[in-house]
């Protein structure tokens, strides 16, 4: 029996512990790391290449959607199944466009977890029956709609500035954070306020809530630049 290697990333320590020793039950499963942030998610995930990832969505510094691009533009064949408590339409979309091979609720049953990572390990894609029953909803929705104006694409820097944004963190805060000068946090910025048209600081916040690249229970208070 082959043993599938899983990493969680989670940030809170009692949910990760948990699925930990829920997995460490499965004979075929092998717990190889555990990360808190998308950030160290990313660092790990270099060394420790396991076949599966199990990735939560709202986490700080990095989120679990920006996480999944970038281990997938590293290590392309790592499996990844988004493990959130919500399943709004902006969640299940953004997580089948960051590439994402399931998505799972986190009130999902430990058996339905062991299953998922099962099945994405094999090559397959697994949802939760809510959250496939949404995806169908809105691909039904999408394709017999005209096309709206088009959603802007954002570079995956820009989401990393605009959840640092989001989550309070001034210009200084967030330069630190990213490795790089102030002044390309400005650009940054400005970019993003010109590709979304929006203008403040308040309404980068709203607009990365409602796109769910933050949890409204995330956010921080607004600090201006």
């Amino acid at each position: 029996m082959k043993t599938i290697t899983v990493m969680i990333v989670e940030d809170h320590t009692i949910v990760r512990e948990g699925l930990r020793r829920m997995l460490e039950l499965e004979k075929d499963l092998s717990v190889v790391g555990e990360a808190r942030d998308g950030r160290e998610a990313v660092t790990l995930v270099k060394s420790l290449r396991p076949d599966v990832v199990l990735m939560d969505i709202a986490m700080p510094e990095l989120n679990g959607l920006a996480a999944t691009r970038q281990i997938l533009s590293i290590l392309p064949k790592t499996r990844i199944l988004v493990l959130t408590a919500h399943n709004d339409d902006a969640y299940v979309e953004n997580a089948s466009t960051s590439g994402a091979a399931g998505f799972l609720l986190k009130q999902t049953s430990a058996h339905e977890v062991c299953a998922a990572i099962r099945t994405v390990a094999a090559g397959g894609n697994f949802n939760s029956p809510a959250v496939a029953r949404r995806s169908a909803r809105l691909k039904s929705k999408s394709t017999g709609l005209k096309k709206t104006p088009h959603n802007p694409v954002l570079t995956p820097r820009e989401m990393e500035v605009l959840q640092l944004i989001a989550e309070g963190k001034a210009n200084k805060q967030t330069a630190n954070a990213l490795g790089i000068s102030i002044k390309t946090v400005e650009k940054h910025r400005g970019s993003l306020m010109s590709k979304l048209d929006i203008h403040d600081t308040a309404g980068l916040t709203r607009y990365a809530i409602a796109a769910g690249i933050i949890e409204s229970r995330v956010q921080l208070t607004v600090v201006q630049p």
